[in-house]
């Protein structure tokens, strides 16, 4: 449909064939093509002083949604909801650390670590839009195909907002601390023997044939609370925007999410340039890689394999909207070995940040963009850590405990007998025992 009238505050749009929807049709996809939706919005009704103002005004504020980092932005995420399901979310640091500086080869690296939302994964951002979008509808119940972190996000989002909640996630698939949580948080969870994109067929089917309000990143609602990341991050930097944003890609709903922010944040004069997005695969799931290495004249789809589970994804669904992004960002797309990932994921982790497996693809992504001198070290790079490193602590155990030989980031625990030299024996070991002038005997203390 075309409006006839004055545009409403936000609408739904086909992005491949241009046909406009109402803001409340429950399709997650085009009702005319089956293309992928994206929301549109008016202009916002203030300069982009008076928004900055808003946003900042609302920063650290009272409790309620406005505290959230998501809602904080409602006049260009979803002006027109009014009750809204929050934990709250956002609200998540850019951190440093020299070290991984060091290790990168940059001067000044930042990490953007959405581990810190409720469910420890920036997926809560999308949810809580997507969850309030639900409530606005009546949906009956909402879904999800995930690789554990939305059915996680989804599970807690709908717990709170008193919905029905089924997530098919792959049976053997799924790290166990994102499982555990979906189970927790009382989803009713389907183990489907088959990997994520049978999954995400399934999920849609169901949406299609029996009702249920689709939650995965196709959903355009979850589009808008995901590019939050990249207004909060510019907030953080006072507007001024970074040369490089380095991030995961799996299912590409944060490349599309942070192309769109961009896109917005520069149409509504919020900033004055686009930084590059470089978006970073597993090299056992990388087929937006293999397209871009193409120039995107075609669509690859592959058989995931990688121990990097969140982004273990053959057939990426925003793959279009992703294309998009890093085409009007002059960005690039490019993977990395599954031996690399845990290395840098051993640096991030040694620093006393941590995530999980799937977030060091930026690290590692970033270590050969300078190498390869596609990134300068003086130039400013943000990276973003999607999620918690307590997502997936067996892949974190094996890698410290199991693998021989010992990468060289590894930490084996030592079992000791219980007495106190066995411990002076480790400390001397490991250049850690008392100084020259520490007491001695008796009184000796480490």
């Amino acid at each position: 449909m075309r409006f006839q009238t004055q545009r409403p505050a936000s609408w739904q749009s086909c992005i491949a064939c241009g046909n406009e929807m109402v803001e409340t049709d429950p399709h997650s996809r085009c009702t005319a093509c089956g293309g992928l939706l994206e929301i549109q919005h008016r202009p916002p009704a203030m300069t982009p002083a008076e928004l900055i103002q808003r946003f900042t005004e609302r920063r650290g504020g009272q409790p309620g949604a406005t505290a959230s980092g998501v809602w904080r932005f409602r006049e260009i995420v979803l002006p027109s909801a009014d009750a809204v399901v929050s934990h709250p979310e956002g609200n998540t640091p850019l951190l440093h650390r020299v070290a991984l500086d060091s290790w990168a080869g940059v001067e000044n690296l930042l990490l953007k670590h959405e581990g810190h939302n409720p469910t420890g994964s920036f997926k809560d951002r999308g949810m809580t839009v997507g969850v309030t979008q639900a409530k606005r509808i009546g949906a009956a119940a909402v879904a999800c195909a995930s690789t554990g972190n939305t059915a996680a996000s989804l599970a807690a989002y709908a717990a709170q907002a008193g919905l029905p909640a089924l997530v098919l996630v792959p049976a053997g698939g799924v790290a166990t601390g994102k499982l555990a949580q979906s189970l927790a948080y009382g989803a009713r969870t389907l183990l489907v023997r088959g990997d994520f994109d049978d999954c995400m067929r399934l999920a849609e089917q169901a949406s299609e044939q029996l009702g249920v309000y689709l939650l995965n990143s196709i959903n355009p609602f979850r589009i808008e609370g995901q590019k939050t990341i990249i207004l909060e991050m510019l907030q953080q930097l006072a507007w001024e925007p970074p040369d490089w944003i380095v991030l995961p890609a799996g299912n590409l709903g944060n490349t599309a999410a942070f192309g769109k922010a961009l896109r917005e944040a520069k149409r509504w004069g919020l900033i004055e340039r686009l930084p590059r997005l470089a978006a970073v695969q597993a090299a056992g799931a990388a087929p937006f890689a293999r397209s871009f290495a193409e120039n995107f004249a075609r669509r690859h789809r592959v058989k995931a394999d990688t121990v990097a589970t969140a982004i273990k994804i053959g057939d990426p669904a925003s793959y279009d909207r992703a294309v998009q992004a890093i085409t009007e960002t002059e960005g690039v797309v490019l993977s990395t070995s599954d031996a690399e990932l845990l290395e840098a994921k051993a640096a991030i982790d040694a620093s006393g940040i941590g995530c999980e497996p799937a977030s060091a693809v930026t690290l590692a992504g970033l270590r050969h963009l300078v190498t390869t001198g596609v990134v300068k070290p003086a130039q400013r790079v943000i990276a973003v850590l999607t999620g918690h490193i307590l997502k997936d602590p067996g892949q974190l155990l094996r890698y410290h405990q199991e693998l021989e030989p010992p990468p060289a980031g590894a930490n084996r625990p030592i079992e000791i007998e219980a007495d106190l030299r066995e411990i002076e024996r480790v400390l001397r070991k490991q250049s850690l025992g008392p100084s020259a002038h520490a007491p001695q005997g008796d009184n000796a203390h480490f």
